[in-house]
Formats: structure tokens, C-alpha cells, sequence
């Protein structure tokens, strides 16, 4: 398929997708004669009361972020491994996005922001909204989730949710290398 088509299919396809999955949600709840309004009232309340009881475990997460990101730490890691980062086909300043992602999502989307900002069209920008799109917020959804229902024990949730991590972002890089060719990139860079 040409890249312009591909491209084209792409849009088309991003545009309609969140108003077809609203309509589809609508209907389903109405095929099966729910009350989709009442449901999504409640649904709220519910989402409230949790936020209430995992606000102390979010503002520690949040207040980490913050320190790591001032400080300058993750500038100072990616410049130091930009070497070793070549050789793994990541751009040095996609780095800061990829530790960051399993801690914010907030944080990491303001780091991707600021690389597509840089250059709306290069390769660091597509590597890093890729990346930002294939991790999770591993840190927050278990402090969201666990702590909402006051499960203490995480060890096993957390490392199954680092390893996905892991998987997704090496998953980005290959596919970021052959999809936008990233061979051109490492060249001049």
C-alpha cells in the first residue's frame, strides 16, 4: 500500500473511531434495555469515591514525578547512555519519555509534547508518541486499582506490568526503525 494511502486510511480511520465506539456503547446499552444515563451517574459517583481514597497514594506518586523531572535526572541518564541508545534504536531524548511513562502519564505526554513541538515530522516525534502509546502508567494504575480496593501485596502485578512496559517500548523501536525509517535517522544523528 502507498504511504499516502496508508496515511489517508489512517485519518479516515482515527476521525470516526471514538464517535462510532460512543454510538456502538449507546446502542449496546439500549439493546440491553440499561438505563445508559442513570448508568453513567452512577458510574461517576463511584469513580469520585475512589479518587477520594487514592488521592494520598497519587499525590506521593505525583510529587516524585515532579522531583525527578526538575532535578534534571532524566536529561543527565539519556545523555550519559546515548551510546548504548543508538544501538538499542532509541533517540536520546525519546529516554525521558519511556522511564516516565510507567510513573505519568500527565508527565510523559508533557516530555512527548515537548519533542513534537521540537519537530512535528521527525523521527524522535513518531518514536515518542509510539512509545508514549505502547506502555502504561504501570505505577499509577496499580496505586489507582490496588489502592482503591486496599490491596497492600503489588510485587507480582508490578513486575508483570514493567515487563509489558518493557515489551511495548521495545516493540515501538523496531517498528518505529522499519516504519519510518529510522536507518536515515541514525545516520545523521
Amino acid at each position: 500500500m502507498e504511504s499516502q494511502t496508508f496515511q489517508t486510511l489512517l485519518n479516515t480511520f482515527s476521525l470516526w473511531m471514538i464517535p462510532v465506539l460512543f454510538i456502538a456503547i449507546l446502542v449496546m446499552g439500549l439493546l440491553k434495555r440499561v438505563n445508559v444515563y442513570e448508568s453513567f451517574v452512577e458510574g461517576g459517583k463511584e469513580g469520585f469515591e475512589t479518587f477520594l481514597r487514592i488521592l494520598p497514594y497519587l499525590v506521593a506518586i505525583f510529587i516524585a514525578i515532579g522531583m525527578v523531572r526538575e532535578c534534571g535526572l532524566l536529561d543527565m541518564i539519556a545523555n550519559a547512555t546515548s551510546d548504548y541508545l543508538k544501538s538499542v534504536l532509541m533517540p536520546t531524548d525519546v529516554l525521558p519519555v519511556a522511564l516516565m511513562r510507567s510513573l505519568s502519564g500527565g508527565g510523559s505526554f508533557g516530555i512527548v509534547a515537548e519533542i513534537i513541538k521540537a519537530d512535528p515530522n521527525g523521527y524522535s516525534a513518531f518514536v515518542a508518541a509510539t512509545v508514549y502509546g505502547s506502555s502504561e502508567t504501570t505505577f499509577y494504575v496499580i496505586a489507582l486499582y490496588f489502592g482503591s480496593v486496599g490491596i497492600k501485596k503489588i510485587r507480582h502485578a508490578l513486575l508483570a506490568g514493567l515487563i509489558a512496559d518493557f515489551v511495548g517500548i521495545v516493540a515501538a523501536l523496531i517498528v518505529c526503525y522499519y516504519m519510518f525509517n529510522g536507518a536515515e535517522y541514525f545516520k545523521t544523528h
